[in-house]
């Protein structure tokens, strides 16, 4: 099971009723934490998503309200005994805006390893204890900065025919290898896994857009999705120039990318402190 939890979805600054930038998506155990903004290890607690349980921290760009809490969760991480090592990645310009934050938080208790992921990378080549059908890819998207959205797919293994195991007389040990896609040797005789599997089965895929306009590569990448996750700065029609000029998407445009993309779900994020309830332009997402 992916399950996805909203830490905060607020833009620019932080107010009473709505933290700054911060998803966390968890899977057998992993959980990936996309953006944190300021303030975000205690709306992390009040999600109920504890520090402790983060594994990377994925990050969209490095603009104030999308990194200003990285020191306060590496320092509660490391005040709550943490000793596994974190993950951290993001595009160009780590080096200059994150690493920084990294060194005032003056961690000692735990290693922060900085990890690459551009194309897609399964969880498993990170570290060999996590789901091996797990993946997680990056993409370029337009806020005027180098920033980039990310794509979170949980694959399915093909159903596999025990019958036809039985009947080709394949051993209980040697299944596992056809299901992951490799031949083996029975009796002699060389058993494939077009043999013991149907076709393919569709996963589970989670989009995350973090700040942009409209990008055809947001729709591209986003494409088929279970959820988009999606930058809706602005909840006005009469916004969208302004929307356009500082890289960030309206209710409608939100709306009209994940039409155009196929995806199944749609949640809007990134909310201006100048929405005050979401709920008041959900006609224009609709529309």
């Amino acid at each position: 099971m992916v399950q996805v939890t909203l830490i905060g979805t607020g833009a620019q600054m932080p107010v009473p009723h709505r933290a700054l930038s911060s998803c966390a998506v968890s899977v057998e155990g992993v959980t990936i934490l996309f953006d944190c903004g300021e303030g975000t290890q205690a709306a992390a607690v009040k999600a109920g998503v504890s520090p402790l349980k983060i594994d990377i921290i994925a990050f969209t760009h490095y603009h104030g309200d999308h990194i200003f809490g990285l020191p306060g969760m590496l320092q509660t991480m490391s005040s709550m005994g943490r000793t596994d090592p974190l993950y951290v990645t993001g595009p160009a310009g780590f080096r200059k805006y994150a690493a920084p934050l990294i060194k005032a938080a003056g961690i000692t208790t735990y290693d922060i390893v900085r990890c690459d992921i551009s194309a897609s990378a399964g969880l498993s080549s990170i570290d060999p204890s996590w789901p091996d059908m797990a993946y997680l890819s990056s993409f370029g998207t337009c806020h005027g900065c180098s920033s980039c959205g990310y794509v979170f797919e949980l694959k399915r293994l093909r159903r596999f025919s025990p019958e036809t195991a039985d009947r080709l007389g394949v051993p209980v040990a040697s299944r596992k290898i056809l299901q992951q896609g490799s031949s083996v040797c029975v009796n002699g005789n060389i058993v494939t896994p077009e043999q013991v599997l149907g076709g393919p089965r569709r996963g589970i895929r989670v989009a995350y857009s973090g700040d942009t306009a409209r990008c055809r590569a947001l729709e591209t990448n986003a494409a088929g999705a279970d959820l988009l996750i999606c930058d809706a700065t602005y909840g006005s029609d009469q916004q969208n120039d302004a929307a356009e000029e500082r890289g960030h998407m309206t209710f409608a445009a939100a709306a009209e990318t994940a039409l155009r993309a196929g995806v199944k779900s749609l949640c809007l994020t990134h909310y201006s402190q100048m929405i005050r309830d979401p709920a008041e332009y959900l006609d224009n997402a609709r529309g």
